[in-house]
């Protein structure tokens, strides 16, 4: 009888153990799709700066027009 008893036990907290694994799994998983989740959602999104394109812009056209010996 104490046999019975002792395996009842001993699959109780056998149990008990791979239940509480299972669930951290389940947790360490939904926090890792929520912090993806925020993460795309709390990328910050820069401004074009206009002025400094359009300056570089000049200044690239500026050397091809050199290099193509317009300007001399």
């Amino acid at each position: 009888m104490t046999n019975k008893k002792l395996a009842a036990a001993m699959a109780a907290v056998n149990m008990y153990v791979k239940t509480e694994e299972e669930a951290a799994v389940v947790a360490m998983q939904n926090q890792a799709a929520d912090a993806a989740a925020n993460a795309l959602v709390s990328a910050p999104v820069g401004q074009m700066n206009v002025w400094g394109l359009s300056g570089r812009q000049a200044i690239m056209n500026a050397n091809a027009m050199i290099r193509q010996r317009m300007l001399k």
